[in-house]
């Protein structure tokens, strides 16, 4: 049985980051366990039919119910930042409970923030909220908790905390934005160096700092811009700050934007700014987005903070030399857009490798787990599934192997024409054992010998497209006359009901195959997923639509399709075999993965002849200029997957109308 899970958190489209944070992490967490979600507070709520109670915590009034449930009703508490002051001060003083307020005081800080809290019910002093950081009543009716970084943690222990602490790190998007259509709106081309800051302005996000900062950068790089994007805090005169400093026509104010445009314009910046004095270990939603979208980041040097990698982001201390320091990093990064791009490129493999939401939702559901049924459990170190696993054995077939079971001159011509992909194909592919079933799905018997002889599968199977029932039963022989036999059951793909019952296969190859279909890819995909066992492998291969080539041919004026002609049939009233229908990019195959269950283990892209394309160079150069991606350009998408668990989505948006 699935562990059953209450989760407690405000959900989008309340304007707090913890809200995105929860629905990021209920995506993933709900495929681990069983969830119910109540995004506010229910009228009845009885904790028997749940293992645990899980209350996402943040220091405003959004939290209100999580924290009043977390105390009827105690579970596990993530604490996202290491004081509740405000959220406390909105739940007592701002309903006129200053009983409660007094309470809360003095159970945090006894006899003395008492007598500070009698003052600040009298308006003589305003409350203590840097001060007094009000975890106490939460602590102390939570079983165990969830925090971020190891700042917070401490801030817990230091508080009394003696339950179970899980730092689990904070989940990172991978977002997919245009950086040259926010800069369109925004009136400036693809060399105006931009510098970007984020979120809610308050006065602590040193927004005065930064302008202080990038007004000596505009004397040095008179062309350098700056948005401020997210709603300005009513005690900052933002305006009126830019306008003393005479930044007034490189500075915009953007105020608040919807989460799309959001991160549109983060993928529009060169250079984000993401500072915070003083600050409770909070992280940051929108710091995750911009390391995942791979963008230079400036961090101040405090909290959280302090405990990212160096190698992902610049960090700035909080001292007399803030403003130098900023200047100094901000002008490096203009100056010299190689290092500036290196920077991001670290930092989104980090998020790659460290903290994707499905990692994060992994470490969760281990965590709640162990909680629940008071398992032994090391809550300081990375669950297993989110170590870097090895990766597979390569198994390199020569190619004179593969060439050995062409049975004729014309097939043999063809093979030739392709070696370099089923050379690769073969290579990426998982080796199995005797008792691992392989499955290659339009066969042509040109690697299939090699699953069986090379990679060690003890049971090859093979399909093809036909009437729904039918077996066509084949016997080829090498040069070196080496038999191979094989049975192909015909089915269409994108209609029938695989003929395998489910979990049947270790691996399945689904080779220059996706490109052909017509109707219904997601059919195939969501039977791929059945009949491979859990954790079983799917490899495909295709055509890239994105690649050199296909830009290159589009630009020139031409159908940038691999291979887009219609075929005449070879003889008269003869059905011609199958086109290409759609070809797809290379993050394409990514989101088909995703949407079908699979996690993506492997993503390349390559030749499918080795031949020079000098002629694409001119490409490579615009796609610099643009700083469009220029990763995963080759002519051939190679991709493999794990089977994680059910499909997700039948018919996602982006591939269906």
């Amino acid at each position: 049985m699935p562990l059953k899970v209450a989760f407690f958190s405000p959900l989008p489209p309340a304007r707090s980051g913890i809200a995105d944070y929860s629905a990021a992490l209920l995506d993933e967490l709900q495929r681990l366990v069983d969830v119910r979600v109540f995004a506010s507070k229910p009228p009845s709520f009885n904790p028997a039919d749940f293992d645990v109670a899980l209350y996402q915590v943040g220091n405003n009034a959004h939290h209100d119910f999580c924290y009043e449930m977390a105390l009827d009703y105690p579970g596990v508490v993530v604490v996202h930042e290491a004081n509740l002051h405000h959220l406390i001060a909105d739940i007592t003083i701002k309903r006129d409970d200053w009983d409660a307020y007094m309470r809360a005081a003095e159970h945090e800080g006894g006899p003395q923030a008492l007598a500070y809290a009698r003052r600040v019910r009298e308006l003589e002093v305003g409350p203590d909220y840097e001060g007094l950081p009000m975890l106490r009543q939460l602590l102390d009716r939570s079983k165990a908790a969830i925090v971020h970084s190891g700042c917070v943690e401490a801030e817990l222990r230091g508080a009394g905390f003696s339950g179970p602490v899980a730092r689990i790190p904070h989940g990172a998007w991978i977002p997919d934005a245009s950086r040259s259509e926010f800069r369109d709106r925004l009136g400036i081309d693809e060399s105006t160096p931009l510098i970007g800051v984020f979120g809610f302005l308050k006065p602590y996000k040193r927004i005065a700092e930064s302008l202080r900062a990038f007004r000596r950068l505009v004397r040095v790089h008179p062309a350098a811009k700056m948005v401020l994007v997210g709603e300005p805090h009513p005690e900052l005169q933002l305006h009126s700050l830019i306008q003393s400093l005479e930044l007034g026509s490189h500075v915009r104010v953007l105020g608040f934007r919807p989460i799309d445009e959001f991160v549109g314009y983060l993928a529009a910046c060169d250079i984000i700014l993401n500072l915070r004095h003083p600050t409770v270990g909070e992280n940051s939603g929108t710091l995750m987005r911009a390391l995942g979208l791979g963008k230079a980041v400036v961090v101040s040097e405090v909290g959280s903070f302090a405990e990212l990698p160096a190698a992902i982001c610049l960090k700035a201390p909080v001292d007399a030399t803030e403003e130098d320091h900023l200047f100094e990093y901000l002008n490096l990064l203009v100056s010299r857009p190689e290092v500036r791009k290196a920077l991001g490129a670290r930092a989104r493999e980090w998020v790659q490798t460290e903290c994707t939401w499905p990692q994060v939702a992994q470490r969760y559901a281990e965590f709640l787990e162990h909680v629940a049924h008071n398992g032994a459990f090391d809550f300081s170190t990375p669950s297993k599934s989110t170590e870097p696993e090895s990766p597979p054995a390569v198994v390199r077939v020569e190619p004179e192997y593969i060439l050995s079971w062409a049975p004729d001159e014309a097939a043999r011509g063809y093979i030739e024409t392709h070696l370099s992909r089923f050379e690769k194909t073969l290579a990426i592919t998982p080796p199995g054992g005797p008792e691992d079933r392989v499955l290659e799905m339009g066969s042509y018997l040109q690697i299939t010998p090699a699953l069986k002889t090379r990679l060690g599968y003890g049971e090859v199977r093979g399909c093809y497209y036909g009437p729904a029932g039918q077996i066509d039963n084949h016997s080829v022989q090498s040069i070196d006359s080496e038999q191979f036999d094989c049975a192909l059951e015909l089915f269409d793909a994108e209609k029938d009901r695989f003929p395998y019952d489910d979990g049947y296969f270790s691996t399945v190859l689904c080779c220059e195959l996706v490109e052909h279909l017509t109707e219904d890819p997601m059919h195939m995909m969501s039977e791929i997923n059945r009949i491979l066992r859990p954790d079983g492998h799917l490899v495909l291969t295709t055509p890239n639509i994105g690649s050199l080539r296909a830009i290159a041919a589009i630009l020139s004026g031409y159908h940038p399709g691999f291979f887009p002609a219609y075929i005449r049939p070879r003889v008269a009233g003869e059905e011609p075999e199958a086109r290409h229908n759609r070809e797809y990019t290379a993050r394409e195959i990514v989101l088909l993965f995703h949407y079908a269950g699979f996690e993506m283990t492997l993503l390349e892209t390559g030749p499918f002849r080795d031949e020079p394309k000098p002629e694409h160079e001119w490409v490579k150069h615009m796609i610099a200029r643009y700083e469009m991606p220029a990763d995963l350009r080759g002519d051939g998408i190679y991709a493999v997957g794990r089977k994680r668990g059910p499909v997700r989505e039948r018919y996602p948006d982006w591939l269906y109308q």
